[in-house]
């Protein structure tokens, strides 16, 4: 169950976890909004039901007890507190993609963390709980007909830096664009893939300097990295963060800021790390980039992505269903939690 009316990094990840599901032969549905785009990425084996927002949570719980699902898996605070809804004989699990509100999880079956602090911060929940790290999604849509260079009018040399997000206080686009206003040369340019509340602050922000550019959503973000000379995730908080994965895969240079998920799962990869909300220290590294970029020196580079290989995750997954539909009795009358980290 997810609902959502575009495809961001929890959304894609639910459409990998659904595709791959269905490959490996398990009948999967999903549950979303109706004309959303989540129902064309999913392969033909996965059945969509799509519902308005009038009425969804009586919708939902009959489509759940016509199907009988083994297990019910929710992404994202909407679908999450439909699950808590549904009678307890059925088996349910959420992906933390942000992390534990008690009133959108406590009486869910199974939780999964996609870091391994999320785990510490799981105070009076009384299921069971698995740090799963997200993994590299193979969402392909068709390539754009015009590249991202071409479209935002650049010329030929032009360092670009690149950052994918929504345009929230949380992911600090806001920080990055200070950053580079105040570093960054005349002949580089700054492209932020995303739509958000914080558009109109951003707009502002950027003072209609035309090296800055927020062409807004972007549904072909593996392509939009191909063009990139340097990824930026500027982050205030981030429970993992996708999009810095997809930059991985694309062997790009990446400054990201130590933020809670990056933080872990960066820690020995050839990253810079800056601290979060800082416009000094980011500022500091785009420049050296900059210099780096001037000189040949920002060259691709080779990431482990061992951590992120999707059979091994969605394995994972499938044996954390298992756990929860062997749970002897409903979450909401256990008084225990157990918390263990997958290989």
């Amino acid at each position: 169950m997810v609902f959502s009316s575009r495809i961001a990094g929890s959304e894609r990840y639910c459409i990998d976890l659904a595709n791959r599901q269905a490959a490996l032969g398990h009948e999967v549905h999903v549950a979303g909004m109706s004309r959303s785009p989540l129902a064309a990425a999913l392969s033909p084996g996965v059945t969509f039901h799509g519902f308005g927002r009038i009425l969804r949570g009586m919708l939902l719980r009959r489509l759940v007890a016509r199907l009988e699902p083994e297990i019910c898996h929710g992404h994202l605070s909407a679908a999450c507190k439909a699950l808590g809804r549904l009678p307890a004989r059925f088996h349910t699990v959420a992906t933390l993609h942000v992390g534990y509100k008690p009133r959108q999880h406590a009486r869910i079956g199974g939780l999964i963390c996609v870091n391994g602090t999320q785990g510490g911060r799981l105070q009076g929940y009384r299921g069971l709980a698995s740090t799963i790290p997200n993994w590299l999604p193979e969402f392909r849509p068709a390539a754009p007909a015009t590249g991202l260079r071409e479209k935002l009018g650049l010329r030929a040399g032009t360092f670009l830096i690149g950052a994918v997000g929504r345009l929230h206080p949380s992911k600090g686009m806001d920080v990055l664009i200070s950053a580079f206003r105040a570093t960054a040369p005349a002949d580089a340019a700054l492209v932020i893939l995303g739509e958000g509340p914080q558009r109109a602050e951003l707009e502002a922000l950027g003072a209609g300097d035309p090296r800055i550019h927020l062409p807004g959503y972007c549904a072909e973000v593996h392509e939009c990295l191909r063009e990139l000379d340097l990824f930026v995730s500027p982050s205030r908080e981030e429970s993992f963060g996708l999009a810095i994965v997809e930059a991985m895969g694309a062997g790009l240079p990446i400054i990201a800021t130590a933020a809670e998920g990056p933080a872990e799962f960066l820690r020995n990869q050839p990253v810079v790390l800056v601290e979060p909300g800082s416009v000094a220290a980011l500022g500091a590294e785009l420049s050296a980039a900059g210099g780096n970029f001037r000189a040949g020196a920002l060259r691709p580079r080779a990431y482990d992505l061992s951590t992120f290989d999707p059979a091994a995750r969605v394995g994972n997954v499938m044996e954390f269903y298992r756990r929860v539909i062997e749970l002897p009795q409903p979450v909401a009358t256990q008084s225990w939690i157990t918390a263990t980290t997958a290989a």
